[in-house]
């Protein structure tokens, strides 16, 4: 069912980082290959606004939502109807989620680098942002806390969430994202909820859409239906631009957010989930080989990876993979994922080995389930979240460790981080100079300023420090 790679008798350091990475599985994943089918929705979206949006949302979705808005009455119909264990669980996940995240949230501060010259670092929030939800083969309510909070916890002012709308829904929910999703929103004061997925929501957040059927006004608030400029009669937002979006998606959600960089901030372009475990003859097989299954029945494209110096090992999970695998309820998506290129159980010589691996691998999730776990992890370099031990499998930062589940994937663990307060912050320096202060460094900015034949550069030092000079 999944494949072997022995990398025994092949040096870590002969191969080096990319020639490990080379011959690592990992999925087909292309971002590139997708704009061009992006492209055009994209483009449709900023010229045609809710038009477009809808018809999106027949094609792709196969439902047209009565309202893009969810209307505020059946946000609060989702939080009623939560299951109580449901709820009582996202409770305990936000209030876990606020106390990470708020610790987070970095300290303001001011240097004085001479006497009357001081430099100021500041955080400041953007100011609105575009969340979006997966809906896909899959229902994410926990993705709703792990986008949210942290915008919370960072301060910012205006929230949006955008989540695909379902078929299967019926009643109140009929043509609305997943009632559970409108619960979690509803149970963090999200009021402002939209039923539009994939490509399309990227680019409604990017160029925002106005109103042409009366949604903005069907919501309950006004709190996105801003007035326009564009002179009397002129129709409201339906929603307004936002600053930043984050979440998770699939490729076209992440082509999407390539093509839109720029004219929107955006966290992260986000592939298929993966897990890569290093373990030691010491882990239990059946951990091991439940967390693999957990994270192959994301998608079939979902990447598990378990990398061990013991053959022994290898062979007890396989062994338990396919007592669980059977038993489990997503079976063929899951043999899909464990049976792709993307996953495999890798062979190397010794646990340092095996360190280099992963950290070529730069996994999105890491668990180190070693003897010595905590010594390896405080070692490794790249990967999005490092679960050490064996009580601290990916199914608890799924959830509830506290932690964020929005993480980088494909690698670019090794130069970008996961979703936190951070993500929603804009540091400012603040620059703050007396006139004597100034005066005693003018000499030396006039010096660099003619060295880099920016002579206007100095002159506006001396406009302020020998008035007349060049008069």
């Amino acid at each position: 069912m999944i494949s072997r790679l022995d990398l025994r008798g092949s040096s870590p350091a002969t191969l080096g980082p990319r020639g490990l990475r080379d011959v690592l599985p990992r999925a087909e994943y292309d971002v590139a290959d997708a704009l061009e089918a992006v492209r055009p929705i994209c483009a449709a979206v900023r010229d045609r606004g809710a038009a477009a949006l809808r018809e999106y949302g027949e094609r792709f979705d196969g439902v047209v939502p009565p309202h893009l808005r969810v209307p505020a009455e059946v946000l609060q119909a989702a939080l009623d109807a939560l299951d109580p264990d449901v709820r009582s669980a996202l409770e305990e996940s936000i209030l876990r989620a606020r106390r990470v995240h708020a610790e987070q949230m970095p300290q303001e501060h001011t240097t004085r680098v001479v006497d009357g010259g001081t430099v100021g670092h500041r955080w400041i929030p953007v100011t609105r942002v575009g969340l979006y939800v997966p809906g896909g083969l899959a229902v994410y309510p926990s993705s709703v806390v792990m986008n949210v909070v942290p915008a919370q916890e960072a301060g910012v002012e205006s929230l949006a969430v955008a989540s695909p709308p379902q078929r299967d829904n019926t009643g109140v929910f009929a043509g609305y994202p997943h009632p559970t999703v409108l619960g979690a929103c509803a149970l963090l004061g999200v009021d402002e909820v939209y039923a539009v997925g994939g490509a399309q929501a990227v680019a409604m957040f990017a160029y925002g859409v106005r109103d042409d059927a009366g949604d903005a006004d069907d919501t309950g608030d006004g709190g996105a239906a801003e007035a326009s400029d564009d002179g009397a009669g002129a129709r409201p937002d339906l929603c307004a631009p936002v600053d930043l979006v984050t979440g998770p998606g699939n490729v076209y959600v992440a082509s999407a957010k390539r093509l839109l960089r720029g004219v929107v901030g955006i966290d992260a372009e986000a592939g298929p989930t993966e897990i890569a475990i290093l373990a030691d003859d010491t882990a239990d097989p059946a951990h091991l080989a439940a967390d693999l299954v957990s994270q192959a029945e994301h998608d079939p494209l979902a990447a598990s990876v378990l990398v061990t110096d013991s053959a022994g090992l290898a062979e007890r999970v396989e062994a338990a993979l396919e007592r669980q695998v059977r038993a489990t309820k997503h079976h063929e998506r899951v043999v899909a994922a464990l049976s792709g290129r993307q996953s495999a159980i890798v062979l190397v010589d010794d646990l340092e080995a095996g360190r280099a691996v992963v950290d070529a691998y730069g996994a999105e999730h890491l668990e180190i389930q070693t003897a010595n776990a905590p010594e390896l992890a405080r070692r490794i370099r790249n990967a999005g979240a490092i679960f050490v031990g064996p009580y601290s499998p990916v199914s608890l930062g799924d959830y509830a460790a506290g932690s964020n589940h929005v993480l980088p994937t494909s690698g670019t663990a090794a130069f970008s981080s996961g979703l936190s307060v951070y993500a929603f912050l804009r540091g400012v320096q603040v620059i703050e100079y007396s006139q004597e202060a100034l005066a005693e460094i003018g000499p030396r900015i006039v010096a660099l300023s003619h060295a880099e034949d920016l002579p206007g550069h100095g002159d506006a030092i001396l406009a302020r420090t020998q008035p007349g000079a060049g008069a």
